[in-house]
């Protein structure tokens, strides 16, 4: 008996070797699905549920790849420990676990095992990936060290079947596609009788009674009945009420770029910092500050090309007419002298206050090369509670610590973190709404 499984989370891990007792890591699982068929290729049985979820919400970004909303999951969703008892009773009745890359579907559910304190006995269950056992068979080029790549469920489908397959990121619908790509991998000697488990003779009983290509089976993929734009609804509501309350902005009102990327944000950006000065000056700002990525390299043009601008000149006593500000965007991650953990953590945009400011921030992005280089220079929230006088923190683009969990970790965790960087920074911590005509940028704001 085989078990063709597939889950949808509300993410990716963080680390990921990290042990499946790091729960804070692994992303928790919101869909579930699985098909038993015996060892002729028969279907026994199907099985598709959505978990309620309990203590955390579905991400934003996580709910555009599978569609389950945080809602949704409260209305149709089914208590996590029922799941897991029904989920194990049918492995345990198994010979094999399958999968396409099962590792992943294999570290979510037991990690969920252990959150329930259930025994994880998926960790020494006898595995199938359809990813790496056709990977020699798809032949597909740029894999590392010369070798092939492993193929997507997408492509494995395309190569036996020369069709895709619909509603991918479907745990059910990606079950169906990857059972069906499993019983023709073995039909076709790709997976031996050896490795499926399979004497040689009941190998060639399963060809005799599987003679043509599988077909998919055609089974009802969605769960559960979709909820008719409730939620479409509501937002059309708010939108509607919103529109209502909008006040015309003042057209004389001022402005000034304070998260701005200059030449010296390598590969990110172009400006070249004297055609900056000029066209603030132009458009009368009364400042403008730069946050290159990691680095403060531009502060002296940037300083000598506002202060020095002809057009900038004033009576002593006199204010600028374009005040330059100094600023920095960091890279933050979990701990800056870890080297083993490929953590590019989040995008953080400090402004300098004053020259002590200046000073501070310059501490952060030395440090950051000098003892937090890899891949990229890095800082930790460690470093800046240490160097955080007279500094301004942003809250950033959607690649800040607040957006990006908002958008792909939870509501919860992302209140948590604004808690911290306002105790942290006080009346200087602002909020930054960025609006590029982006849906991402909509929800976060």
């Amino acid at each position: 008996m085989y078990l063709i499984f597939d889950t949808e989370t509300t993410g990716l891990p963080q680390n990921w070797k990290a042990p499946l007792t790091d729960f804070d890591n692994w992303p928790r699982m919101v869909q579930i699905a699985w098909q038993m068929h015996d060892e002729k290729g028969s279907l026994i049985d199907v099985k598709n549920f959505i978990i309620k979820p309990e203590g955390y919400d579905i991400p934003y970004n996580a709910e555009q790849i599978h569609g389950i909303s945080t809602e949704r999951a409260q209305k149709q969703g089914i208590d996590l420990k029922i799941v897991l008892e029904e989920f194990a009773t049918d492995v345990k009745n198994s010979k094999f676990v399958v999968g396409h890359n099962v590792d992943f579907d294999n570290n979510i559910v037991g990690c969920e095992f252990l959150r329930l304190e259930m025994n994880n006995f998926l960790s020494d269950f006898p595995l199938l990936d359809t990813m790496k056992e056709s990977t020699e068979y798809c032949q597909i080029s740029g894999g590392r060290g010369g070798g092939f790549k492993w193929p997507s469920l997408t492509q494995l489908h395309e190569k036996l079947f020369g069709e895709d397959f619909d509603e991918a990121h479907n745990a059910s619908a990606d079950v169906e596609a990857t059972a069906r790509c499993f019983l023709e991998l073995l039909r076709l000697d790709v997976i031996s009788a050896k490795r499926a488990g399979l004497t040689e003779s009941q190998l060639d009983e399963y060809k005799k009674i599987n003679t043509k290509p599988f077909d998919l089976l055609g089974l009802n993929t969605q769960p559960y009945q979709e909820i008719i734009d409730e939620k479409t609804d509501e937002l059309n509501k708010e939108t509607k009420t919103q529109d209502s309350n909008f006040k015309e902005l003042k057209t004389d009102a001022s402005f000034s770029h304070l998260h701005l990327h200059t030449q010296y944000s390598v590969l990110q950006a172009s400006s070249d910092i004297n055609e900056i000065a000029n066209k603030s000056l132009e458009m009368q700002m009364p400042a403008v500050a730069i946050t290159d990525m990691y680095n403060m390299f531009g502060v002296f043009k940037f300083l000598n090309a506002v202060l020095n601008h002809p057009d900038n000149q004033v009576e002593e006593g006199e204010e600028l007419k374009l005040k330059p500000i100094i600023g920095c965007e960091l890279a933050v991650c979990r701990d800056h002298k870890d080297k083993e953990n490929k953590d590019y953590g989040f995008q953080q945009v400090f402004l300098c206050k004053n020259k002590n400011g200046y000073h501070n921030l310059s501490k952060l992005s030395s440090l950051a090369y000098v003892d937090g280089f890899y891949y990229i220079p890095r800082v930790d929230k460690g470093l800046i509670l240490e160097y955080r006088e007279d500094l301004i923190a942003l809250t950033g683009s959607n690649y800040g610590e607040i957006p990006n969990l908002i958008l792909n970790v939870g509501e919860q965790q992302a209140e948590e973190a604004f808690v911290w960087w306002k105790d942290t920074f006080g009346d200087d911590f602002y909020v930054e709404i960025n609006r590029h005509g982006l849906d991402e940028e909509k929800h976060v704001n």
